[in-house]
């Protein structure tokens, strides 16, 4: 159970980026009554405040809502769990008449980050958690789906890893790194050899020659992609 303090103190690193919600938002378009999909109460929300929201945990069983019960659905880093995917996408797609929109990790795309080459573990740890985006189109087959890499923005104030692509001292901080459930898929020894290499690398100025000129980058295109999936007439 998660207490009171550690509540606030998640909600330190990890808020709804308004980046994100934009796109969500648009990706909604008009649609009013909207079913949302949070697996973990602690990951941030980003259906619109704007609109009438019913919030369920995982749709990995039928759902109690008739056929074509909502506007549109949204699931933002909270997919059903893998081995339950394709049943949940398709429990989505038949309580929504419109739009499914998913805002997910692209896990081919994590192992490009920086991170991988200073906590590798972590970051494999990280990528077992997402399904494969060809996995997720493939669930949404019958539907017009478009994929769309999203910006991470320089100030992305969600706190996974790659939020802080620009500012890796982040990653020394461990209220951050409790903040980000990839650092707890590995052991106390691995978590504590990757940030020691990670710090290694700071303060040794490595870090900067090598990628250095990600600090002045307004946004970076890393593993978040929006995958929004219309209903074919």
């Amino acid at each position: 159970m998660t207490t009171t303090d550690e509540a606030s103190e998640h909600r330190r690193y990890r808020r709804a980026e308004p980046a994100f919600a934009r796109a969500v938002g648009r990706a909604l378009g008009d649609a009013r009554s909207v079913l949302q999909v949070a697996t973990d109460a602690r990951t941030p929300r980003y259906a619109p405040d704007d609109r009438a929201v019913t919030t369920i945990g995982s749709p990995d069983a039928p759902l109690p809502f008739t056929d074509d019960a909502f506007d549109a659905a949204v699931s933002a880093f909270s997919l059903p769990d893998r081995d339950d995917l394709e049943s949940g996408i398709t429990e989505l797609r038949r309580v929504t008449r419109g739009p499914v929109v998913l805002l997910v990790s692209d896990p081919e795309r994590l192992a490009h980050s920086w991170l991988a080459e200073y906590a590798p573990e972590v970051v494999a740890a990280e990528a077992r958690r997402h399904p494969p985006l060809d996995r997720v189109v493939a669930a949404l087959e019958g539907a017009s789906v478009a994929c769309t890499p999203v910006p991470i923005p320089f100030t992305c104030v969600d706190g996974f890893s790659e939020a802080y692509y620009a500012r890796p001292e982040r990653l020394l901080d461990a209220g951050a790194r409790r903040a980000d459930p990839a650092w707890g898929l590995v052991d106390e020894l691995t978590a504590r050899r990757s940030v020691a290499a990670l710090r290694t690398a700071i303060e040794s100025g490595d870090w900067d020659r090598r990628h250095g000129a990600l600090r002045v980058r307004p946004s970076h295109e890393g593993s978040v992609v929006l995958v929004v999936a219309e209903p074919t007439a």
